[in-house]
């Protein structure tokens, strides 16, 4: 038996006599609440999306199937545990009657018959398609796709420029666009003298919301956190009652990639290897195009992984790359560790439950109410040299994974916040964002002291840009024509915060955005235009300007651009001088997945909301300067985890609980969101509504 409950979000409380009626009921909830969003993204991993949106979804399904990412799925339920397995499989029940009951008729599913002119039924889901959900998730998530960027420049520009857009190991500002924030106080910090943890994921501003806030309770545990809709439990950010726990990503090299030689041979395909020519997998299959012509997509897989980008000639063979991805070769996708995260009473627990994470490679703060706080690094990389991270193998072999090192104990504050890692036994990667994000939490935990989840607002809310430092280096002194000459003084004069009503904010977003362009179109980079050779799945890591964002300060320092830097920089002062203030063009965009559909009014376009923040400040909005300030990626959930009192806890989303652009909880977080309020954890059943009891018995 179980009930669910909401609170005055429609956040559901799901209340339930065992962990299976749990699981059911999680399902249920998740397929009413996210219906839409949960199917397509089932469709996703079985790379069938273009069935139901059209041209949209081909890219994306020929990538999933040279990925082989159902299969993949397929296998790792097939080898879970037999109780995990019961778990997932008790969640697809679930979701089979919350999308029968509710979740089917999503206003969606209604757009897309009206536009294709037709109606197109939805298969039950079957039991392990939790789990495709799971890696659609995170199959995206290393750090291979940038790996390929390098592989293009190499191409391109050269292989000496590599290290200019990625940075080398001692480079600090190469990602400035990636991250996300977490950190923990031990209880020598607080008022309570109990550890605190808090943080924000920084993803795309996918509409409905990549988490879905959820309280899950049985008899065996208590938990709230943020679940992945249509996965059961809360894998990233939770608190037990007595334990909680919260991620970053450790931008490790969790994922080889190989250049792979190929031949035809009949009706197949050969690689090189090691030992000459080897045999080559090939699975071949049809993706239905709704509205349109099917297309045949042949799925490569190599012994040392699967062959994910396109096929082009080079002397008279074939080249592609492959991917040695960890969840493939251990058929594992880590959900080994949902359960045990639930049932987890103490900081250790947690640790040990992550000890069967897989990917993305991951760091983890747990904290229990003893005042234990730990930090730790878990899942799968292979053994690996830094020299070998840095582009694709030629003719490698496949590695043993590496075994990463014990949690180790926080006796003052910890803060994750992707940078490279001090400690070199967990420096699992290549290129890193800047410290920045990492040392202004620092700073902040360390000067603000607060003593309580009420003082986090401020940390959330910093605008300190980071990236701001190696440009402003490059403003030109002495005389300068007066729109050039009042728009380096007025960033001479900024503050250097990214406050929407900031005048210099407005410059200096005028400014980089104009350098940027100006370097794009310098003739030493124009070949990185050229088609890239992979797919259209990585065009968003093949997108020139963002790369040229990232690492301004070096491109322009560059011996190739450097005679010219002055120019540029003064001629992009001279733009930069009537721009407005931040705000004017730093608003939210939020992405759908039927805003590529042609002929649908995605939702969404309503969210035009002001912003404050950068890609490398605490209060993340990463936009693309050069192309657009729309800012399409940033925190999608704020969490704050108390010890002592677990409604002092906080939580937020963008948007809201539900994925129903009807409902009164479609969006009812958000003007809270952008205003960094989050809002109290509610505990006590008598203070929630009941909503219904489910199917589960």
């Amino acid at each position: 038996m179980a009930e669910i409950f909401r609170d005055g979000l429609g956040i559901p409380h799901i209340r339930a006599t065992d962990v299976r009626d749990l699981a059911h009921a999680q399902g249920e909830v998740t397929a009413r609440d996210r219906g839409w969003q949960i199917e397509a993204d089932r469709l996703r991993a079985q790379g069938r999306l273009a069935e139901l949106i059209g041209d949209a979804g081909i890219a994306w399904d020929v990538f999933a199937r040279r990925a082989r990412i159902d299969d993949t799925v397929r296998r790792a339920f097939a080898a879970l545990d037999a109780e995990s397995q019961r778990f997932i499989s008790d969640y697809a029940a679930g979701v089979r009657a919350g999308m029968s009951d509710l979740g089917g008729q999503a206003a969606e599913f209604r757009m897309l018959d009206a536009r294709f002119d037709d109606t197109r039924p939805l298969a039950p889901w079957d039991d392990h398609d939790p789990l495709g959900v799971l890696h659609v998730a995170h199959v995206l998530f290393s750090t291979f796709p940038h790996v390929l960027w390098r592989e293009h420049v190499a191409r391109t520009i050269g292989d000496d420029w590599v290290d200019v857009f990625a940075g080398d190991e001692h480079a600090d500002e190469t990602l400035p666009t990636s991250g996300s924030n977490a950190w923990a106080l031990h209880g020598s910090r607080t008022a309570s003298g109990l550890p605190l943890l808090a943080g924000d994921p920084h993803r795309l501003f996918e509409l409905p919301g990549v988490y879905q806030q959820v309280r899950l309770a049985c008899e065996e545990f208590d938990v709230v956190g943020f679940a992945f809709p249509g996965v059961p439990g809360v894998p990233h950010f939770g608190h037990t009652g007595d334990s909680a726990w919260g991620i970053t990503n450790a931008i490790a090299h969790s994922v080889d990639v190989f250049e792979e030689r190929l031949r035809r041979t009949g009706n197949g395909y050969q690689a090189w290897g090691r030992n000459g020519w080897e045999p080559v997998d090939v699975l071949r299959s049809t993706i239905r195009v709704r509205g349109g012509a099917d297309i045949e997509v042949e799925a490569l897989e190599s012994v040392r992984g699967s062959i994910v980008t396109d096929l082009h000639e080079h002397d008279g063979e074939l080249r592609g790359w492959s991917i040695r991805h960890p969840a493939r070769v251990h058929v594992d996708l880590g959900a080994a560790a949902l359960l045990p995260l639930l049932r987890a009473r103490t900081a250790r627990q947690v640790i040990d439950a992550f000890g069967s994470w897989v990917d993305p490679v991951n760091r983890v703060l747990a904290a229990d109410r003893s005042g234990t706080v730990l930090s730790a690094t878990v899942g799968v990389v292979p053994e690996r040299p830094r020299s070998q991270r840095r582009r694709a193998l030629q003719n490698g072999t496949p590695v043993a994974a590496r075994t990463l090192p014990a949690a180790i104990p926080v006796a003052d504050l910890a803060v994750d916040a992707n940078e490279r890692p001090a400690r070199a036994d967990i420096d699992l990667g290549w290129a890193y964002p800047s410290r920045h994000r990492a040392q202004r939490i620092a700073h902040l935990l360390k000067t603000r002291r607060p003593r309580s989840t009420a003082g986090f607002a401020e940390v959330w809310s910093d605008t300190q840009g980071g990236v701001r430092t190696g440009l402003l280096a490059l403003l030109p002194a002495g005389d300068l024509p007066s729109p050039a000459a009042e728009a380096r003084d007025a960033l001479a004069r900024w503050d250097g915060r990214m406050d929407a009503g900031s005048p210099a904010a407005g410059v200096f977003a005028a400014w980089r955005g104009a350098l940027v362009r100006a370097v794009a179109q310098h003739p030493i980079l124009s070949p990185l235009r050229d088609p890239h050779l992979f797919g259209a799945v990585f065009d968003p890591w093949m997108a020139v300007e963002g790369q040229i964002a990232s690492a301004l300060p070096r491109l322009l320092q560059h011996p190739s651009l450097a005679a010219e830097a002055a120019n540029l920089v003064r001629a992009a002062l001279e733009r930069a001088a009537s721009a407005s203030a931040w705000g004017a063009t730093h608003r939210m965009l939020p992405l759908h997945v039927l805003a590529d559909v042609v002929g649908i009014a995605a939702p969404g376009t309503e969210f035009d909301t002001v912003l404050s923040g950068d890609g490398d400040t605490v209060r993340c909005t990463g936009s693309t300067p050069g192309v657009t300030d729309r800012s399409w990626r940033g925190s999608v959930a704020r969490w704050a985890w108390d010890l002592e009192d677990r409604e002092r806890s906080l939580w937020s989303v963008p948007f809201g609980a539900s994925g129903d652009p009807a409902s009164p909880h479609f969006a009812d977080q958000h003007a809270d969101w952008a205003e960094v309020r989050p809002t109290a954890v509610v505990t006590d059943w008598s203070a929630l509504t009941i909503d219904r009891p489910t199917g589960a018995s």
